[in-house]
């Protein structure tokens, strides 16, 4: 126990005293968590600029346009007479879509027939492209339905009767854990966890490929050595993590259903197995430029193996279980789910058990790692 708490101490005070290590675990998770939701507290977009091309120039033409430009996700950032020219706009990136309302639209709809526009929106920028998209079409079907409905009761058809049969069953949507529908709120919860990840894989695996001549003197045994620093990582984390899934979802106004208890219950084998993995990579890469190489390296495959980015369940077999050994896909999927949704533990039984199935298997590599080495030493 003793050579525990010694070991726990002086990795503690490597920590602050060795500038790499204080940079990566403490002065960058300060800078991230002030910068990196930044961009994100719009929540949605709003207000995508098109251009809108009116071949029609009648009444009805101009009130459909009034509307969409009236909605919240689009506005029509110029009116330009022909498409070419509307084109051009596009080409440039100054406009993102164009919505094109053909000639007799006003005419057509009149006489009962069907009168569609014409929208082409930039899909390079997908989320972009999918708010034009819905933001055109939601407006496009209520005032398909106004007029069906205006026409129904010309022809003398009782109003309620005619509301329900222009629209027969309407669609009420209600964004359950996410009020706002919102990408700031689906993406920070899982976008912390990865981020504490990194950070603690890059500041354990320097700390182990810096010169220690005070635990390489010390007369702790591998098992209690690898101990007392995992003690240390976690004393550490005890300040960051609540910072970055309590604080940081408090102050962004993330939906916060689960209590602090359960949070840390997952958090806790979550830190272990990133420690241990960090530590076998440092006993692997002796070099403090490899392992920052190899965390830069694996960093964007950790991002899409974590099932946020694009679902776990749509990748490929082989990619599903090499996702099994990072900690971040179980720790997201059971951190989010206990903070964010609200989840009791035993919802998420199968990445709490896996993450310390992970920290296990990843300890025992480092002590039997920290032996090797020594005896090579020795």
């Amino acid at each position: 126990m003793n050579g525990v708490l010694m070991t726990c101490r002086i990795e503690l005070q490597r920590i602050l005293s060795l500038r790499p290590a204080f940079s990566v675990l403490i002065l960058a998770a300060c800078i991230y968590a002030a910068l990196y939701p930044q961009p994100y507290r719009g929540e949605a977009l709003r207000d995508v600029p098109i251009a809108l091309v009116d071949l029609d120039g009648t009444d009805s033409s101009r009130q459909f346009a009034r509307r969409v430009d009236a909605s919240a996700d689009v506005f029509i950032g110029a009116e330009l007479p022909d498409e070419p020219s509307a084109e051009r706009e596009v080409f440039s990136r100054q406009l993102y879509g164009i919505l094109v309302i053909p000639k007799y639209f006003e005419r057509d709809l009149l006489h009962g027939r069907p009168s569609p526009v014409a929208l082409y929106a930039d899909a390079s920028y997908f989320l972009i492209y999918s708010r034009i998209s819905g933001g055109v079409s939601a407006v496009a079907k209520t005032f398909g339905a106004e007029v069906e409905t205006a026409r129904l009761v010309a022809m003398h058809v009782d109003p309620a009767v005619a509301a329900a049969a222009s629209d027969p069953m309407p669609l009420t949507t209600v964004p359950l854990f996410n009020p706002q529908g919102g990408y700031a709120t689906y993406l920070l919860p899982a976008a912390f966890v990865l981020l504490l990840q990194q950070m603690l894989l890059i500041g354990v695996g320097l700390l182990g490929t810096l010169r220690n001549d005070r635990l390489a003197d010390s007369p702790a045994g591998a098992l209690a050595t690898v101990l007392g620093k995992l003690l240390a990582y976690l004393i550490l984390e005890a300040v960051v993590l609540p910072f970055y899934l309590i604080v940081l979802p408090y102050l962004y106004d993330i939906p916060r259903l689960g209590g602090p208890l359960t949070i840390f219950a997952v958090s806790l084998p979550f830190v272990l197995s990133v420690s241990a993995l960090g530590m076998v990579v440092a006993a692997l890469f002796r070099s403090p430029l490899t392992v920052q190489l190899v965390f830069a390296a694996i960093g964007i495959p950790f991002l899409f193996l974590a099932g946020f980015s694009w679902p776990t369940e749509a990748m490929p077999k082989a990619l599903h279980y090499l996702a099994l050994l990072v900690p971040s896909s179980s720790a997201i999927n059971g951190i989010v789910s206990v903070s964010q949704l609200g989840a009791p533990l035993s919802d998420v039984r199968t990445p709490f058990l896996t993450l310390w199935a992970l920290a296990l298997f990843y300890g025992c590599l480092a002590v039997g790692l920290e032996v090797r080495m020594r005896r090579s030493h020795h």
